[in-house]
């Protein structure tokens, strides 16, 4: 490990057995707030009044992007190690572009008790709900699990499965014509019912404000619900790679890696058979309507300056 690694040898072996890593310490409390204090008026709720909760949990919309590599330097450290240095990046102004668009889970949504991770588990799905998927994808090269607040057990930390990247890797190399995301009935999509049955190990996501959790993007994940109702504020963070992975390469980055043990092989040569593409997610709409509504709240608020 040289002086200027983040990630130790267990953390790359857990990396390559498990599909993550968590980083402690990424950024101060201090920091977290100054990022965060604004989210209660933009969802027009009071902190100090659960009644006014109307929804369980909120994915709120992106204003502002922050530039990981000073905000979060460890993490960004981290996750050029995972994807095999910065170069493998993509040359765009933010290649790991962590923003504003917090997930936010105030409560449950089902009566009875707190339920552990399970196959049942509702919403079990991998991100990327804009791109056609493909074992070599650039779009995603690793996913962050960013805590902005503390989130521990039962207080909706997120369902990350452990033994997730085998099947989904299969599943991508025998469907080299591409997988688009649910909500495309006449293409290939993700079979997430078949994929959680395959998964029977689990992490709950808990951790401290400035943590973070670097995952393999083959890792199925799902929200679980908030039955403390201590309001959790997470956001997820995709990294952009410059081209698509590679699984022949004389030095194969962990991503990389990874894929190989979960099929089996030293190598392989994938070639993908249909178009790369971007497609419209079916949350576009609501994103943007949010994105409105916000900036509203935050006029009559007073804060008309925030953008």
């Amino acid at each position: 490990m040289s002086p200027t690694e983040v990630l130790t040898a267990d953390d790359r072996a857990q990396f390559l057995d498990k599909g993550y890593v968590k980083l402690t310490g990424c950024f101060s409390a201090e920091e977290a707030q100054s990022r965060t204090r604004y989210i209660w008026d933009r969802l027009g709720y009071r902190a100090d009044d659960p009644t006014t909760w109307a929804k369980a949990s909120v994915h709120m919309a992106a204003h502002e992007d922050i530039d990981v590599s000073t905000f979060a330097p460890k993490a960004w450290q981290a996750a050029c190690e995972l994807v095999g240095g910065a170069d493998r990046l993509t040359a765009a102004k933010n290649p790991f572009p962590w923003t504003d668009a917090f997930i936010v889970n105030l409560r449950q949504e089902t009566d009875g008790p707190w339920q552990p991770p399970s196959p049942a588990t509702p919403g079990w799905h991998v991100d990327g709900s804009w791109f056609r998927h493909y074992l070599d994808s650039p779009e995603q090269g690793l996913l962050a699990i960013v805590l902005w607040s503390d989130v521990v057990h039962e207080g909706g930390p997120t369902f990350v499965t452990t033994d997730s990247v085998a099947p989904v890797a299969r599943f991508l190399a025998d469907h080299p014509e591409g997988v688009l995301p649910s909500g495309h009935p006449d293409a290939t999509v993700f079979d997430y019912a078949d994929l959680a049955g395959q998964c029977h190990e689990y992490v709950e996501a808990t951790g401290r404000v400035g943590d973070v959790y670097l995952l393999h993007p083959f890792v199925v994940h799902a929200k679980s619900e908030n039955a403390l109702k201590v309001p959790r504020f997470i956001t997820n963070s995709t990294l952009f790679l410059a081209e698509p992975m590679r699984f022949n390469r004389p030095d194969p980055s962990l991503v990389e890696q990874a894929v190989l043990r979960a099929l089996g092989v030293d190598s392989y040569d994938f070639v993908a058979t249909g178009p790369r593409e971007r497609v419209v997610p079916d949350s576009a709409g609501a994103y943007d309507a949010q994105a409105v509504e916000e900036r509203r709240r935050l006029a009559a608020a007073g804060h008309p300056n925030f953008l």
